[in-house]
């Protein structure tokens, strides 16, 4: 079971400022000996990683780096942590808490378009951070689509499975009028219980997990259903293609709460090579709700969680060769890794790895932009 939090967390207001956040989150230390306060080394930690900080020793590297007035605003007093001061600490952080105070905060940035908010939830092991078991650490987060800032995560811990902790993930967050995406792992009767139960509606892939369901939709007359949307383009050497075609559908489907369904068929051309794939797609809205377009657009925005989250913590933060594992280390620094993504997009950027840089740069940089956001 993933870590809950061990002590109540004060909400934050719309106005307050990621560090306010961090000076909340609650020190596991013994007061006596404390020399640096918790809320300074996850500031440190926070500036040093928007700055392009990996591991550890990068960020210890940084902060040593970082000139005396620039590292005042943080709030450091004398000589800086050291590299094993920050690395102790932040195994010891309870990674539930942090990622609850970040996520309230993330959530009031979010923004509702058209009406709603749509979360991507996907799962991400991080494959250097085995514990003494073997262990590889798994994490799940919930994704804003139209922001990419992490709104929760939680660690699926080594005897279960992402299936049941997506309702411990969704807890966290307020699903009224909320549309959820999810893969076909968490095409689960249960989970579009629990949604639908919390005011939210859903949107699932349906693959060969979920048999009887794949059959049933497989044989609905797709054949007299028109065309409802075509989105064609072109890159990376070959043309794409994806019609769709959208019933609705009553109770007799036998999923609870569906009401449309949709047929998605890719077709890819590369040179002369032609490949066709058929996905099919359940969700609790109905057409006058949700047009399939506009459905099949939140999965495709659901599919770019890999390339606005995975694939930045992995190429951009190197983070699947990081080899943090004490403690709670590796949930902490994954915290960190989704938070200084987040304050990025929201500062504006859209390439994290050109944001990276231009930090880097200045060691003021990082730290007037946490103060800003």
């Amino acid at each position: 079971m993933p870590a809950v939090p061990s002590s109540p967390m004060p909400v934050p207001v719309s106005d307050t400022g990621i560090l306010d956040v961090l000076d909340r989150v609650p020190d596991p230390r013994a007061r006596r000996g404390v020399r640096h306060r918790l809320a300074v080394i996850l500031s440190i930690a926070l500036a040093a990683v928007c700055a392009g900080a990996r591991s550890f020793t990068a960020v210890a590297e940084w902060v040593h780096d970082a000139p005396a007035d620039a590292l005042e605003r943080l709030g450091v007093e004398g000589r800086p942590p050291s590299e094993s001061t920050i690395r102790r600490t932040l195994g010891r952080v309870d990674a539930a808490v942090l990622d609850q105070a970040i996520g309230v905060w993330a959530w009031l940035r979010s923004r509702v378009v058209d009406g709603r908010r749509v979360i991507a939830v996907d799962g991400k092991t991080l494959r250097g951070a085995k514990d003494a078991a073997g262990h590889l650490t798994h994490l799940l987060a919930a994704l804003d689509q139209h922001s990419g800032v992490v709104l929760g995560q939680v660690e699926v811990g080594a005897k279960t499975n992402e299936i049941p902790l997506i309702v411990d993930l969704l807890d966290m967050l307020d699903l009224t009028d909320v549309v959820v995406t999810a893969d076909a792992l968490h095409c689960q009767r249960a989970t579009a219980e629990h949604i639908v139960g919390r005011g939210g509606h859903y949107v699932f892939t349906v693959k060969d997990n979920q048999p009887q369901l794949r059959k049933r939709l497989k044989v609905l007359p797709w054949n007299d259903i028109p065309v409802s949307s075509t989105i064609s383009g072109r890159g990376h050497g070959r043309r794409e293609r994806r019609t769709i075609k959208a019933t609705e559908v009553d109770a007799g489907l036998g999923f609870p709460h569906a009401t449309q369904v949709l047929q998605v068929r890719r077709t890819v051309t590369r040179k002369s090579r032609k490949s066709v794939e058929v996905v099919y797609l359940i969700t609790s809205m109905p057409m006058t709700a949700a047009a399939p377009a506009q459905v099949a657009a939140w999965i495709r925005g659901h599919w770019g969680i890999e390339n606005r989250l995975h694939w930045v913590r992995d190429v951009t933060f190197d983070e699947d060769r990081s080899t943090v594992r004490t403690g709670n280390a590796p949930q902490v620094m994954a915290t960190i890794r989704n938070t200084a993504v987040g304050i990025l997009r929201l500062a504006g950027h859209t390439s994290i790895a050109a944001a990276l840089r231009h930090h880097s740069r200045d060691p003021h940089r990082p730290i007037e932009l946490l103060h800003t956001i």
